[in-house]
């Protein structure tokens, strides 16, 4: 199923992601931010569960900031996850 999230706090202003069936992240796309970094980090979700995902974002925070683009994926991936 393909979700978009519009993320709060950071650089990027929307993420679009893909889950399968089985919990499984496909394609990742980051509207602005860094787009080296968020280029990265789509790659290295790709194939992985969307709850190890969770686990290993969440809180990461960009500078002074109380989020980041890798803490609001795992939002956007609890969300997505609670709403199946």
């Amino acid at each position: 199923m393909r979700y978009t999230y519009y993320t709060q706090g950071t650089c990027s202003s929307q993420i679009d992601f893909e889950i399968d069936e089985n919990g499984v992240i496909g394609d990742v796309i980051f509207t602005g931010g860094c787009h080296g970094n968020l280029q990265a980090i789509s790659v290295l979700l790709r194939g992985m569960k969307a709850t190890e995902a969770v686990k290993k974002l969440r809180g990461i925070r960009c500078g002074y900031k109380n989020t980041s683009c890798p803490d609001q994926m795992a939002q956007a991936l609890t969300q997505a996850l609670d709403n199946k």
